[in-house]
């Protein structure tokens, strides 16, 4: 039987949704509030049909993110398993507060913009946050990040809290900081018309992602405002520091800051292990609010990637058995720290 879905949504990120699920298989249909989006989509093969599917067992919402919360409500009542895409999460997920839907936040984009820069294997090699709550269901939960993986994502989960202040430092923060620095390039351009010939590799890197869609930011902004306003208040004293050492002209200090800063970037992590250095954990869970978001969540903090994850109901009793494929390299970190919170976890190497 066709799995089906239903996407919400129709620019680049939903475009690109639906072209990676049609690719593995399914019927996807999708509606946009510009019907001559929609109507694109369905033109470039992203959607089997433009409108509600009544049917549609998983549900992608791709909307800005004052929107989510009204389209992810309407789905779930549908019946529908719901996930989103935008780049906020707590005020989103607690807003829905249902427990089939699952907050998600590809990170992932393009320098094309809107349905026509869509592109089936644009989350290959991405990372795609997932928030699960207590309130999660663990089936809808483990249903989106297996579907998601097929696109060749890989899969973090975080609580909405973390997902926020961690992206205002990774991604919002830094999207308003090149903006800034390219709107004080163009003012420094009128009056040095050579400025802008003169921005070369660095400049460009830096300044990139100014490029993208400005309309998406303002929602952001309201929504993420406290996090947001945290890492800038952090990257102004930093900066201030900066100065200070610019101005002084204490050569150590500054080495030291930019071996530090290169390091760091150095060793920004890679993609995911080979088959061979993979092992499997498994763990008796009780059938509790919560298990899934706590095992999880407890994986990201530690660092710990989790490459693929089963849930296997026990049909003798209330509990079961989560399955969650590691590095083998950290398999001891994984277990000492489930163990300390009154888990049995038990570790097999996959090779």
């Amino acid at each position: 039987m066709t799995s089906r879905a239903e996407v919400v949504g129709t620019g680049l990120i939903g475009s690109s949704i639906g072209l990676a699920l049609r690719e593995r298989g399914w019927h996807v249909t999708g509606r946009d509030l510009d019907e001559a989006r929609a109507a694109r989509a369905h033109e470039l093969g992203a959607l089997d049909a433009v409108g509600h599917d009544p049917d549609a067992e998983l549900t992608f919402v791709a909307v800005p993110v004052s929107a989510i919360a009204v389209e992810a409500r309407r789905a779930v009542a549908a019946g529908a398993i719901v996930t989103d895409v935008g780049g906020v999460k707590a005020p989103v997920v607690t807003s829905v507060g249902h427990p089939r839907f699952v907050g998600g936040h590809p990170m992932a984009g393009s320098e094309q913009e809107g349905v026509d820069g869509a592109d089936p294997a644009l989350f290959t090699g991405a990372t795609w946050v997932l928030t699960p709550t207590v309130e999660t269901d663990p089936r809808a939960y483990a249903r989106v990040r297996s579907v998601v993986t097929t696109f060749g994502a890989d899969v973090v989960a975080l609580t909405p809290e973390q997902h926020d202040a961690l992206v205002a430092v990774v991604s919002h923060v830094p999207h308003l900081t090149a903006a800034t620095l390219m709107a004080l390039a163009s003012e420094r351009a009128e009056e040095h018309a050579a400025l802008l010939r003169l921005a070369a590799g660095g400049f460009r890197d830096m300044t990139r992602v100014a490029s993208g869609h400005p309309g998406i930011w303002p929602d952001i902004c309201v929504e993420n405002r406290d996090a947001i306003v945290a890492a800038l208040d952090t990257l102004v004293h930093a900066l201030a520091d900066m100065r200070d050492l610019v101005s002084e002209g204490d050569r150590a200090a500054l080495l030291r800051l930019l071996e530090r800063a290169r390091s760091a970037r150095v060793n920004l992590p890679t993609p995911a292990a080979r088959p061979e250095d993979l092992a499997e954990i498994r763990l008796p869970v009780p059938d509790r609010p919560g298990v899934l978001a706590e095992v999880t969540t407890l994986a990201s903090e530690l660092g710990v990637n989790i490459e693929d994850l089963e849930i296997a109901h026990s049909a003798e009793g209330p509990g079961g058995v989560l399955v969650l494929v590691v590095e083998a390299s950290s398999t001891e970190r994984v277990r000492g720290a489930l163990a300390a919170r009154g888990y049995r976890p038990s570790v097999r190497a996959l090779a």
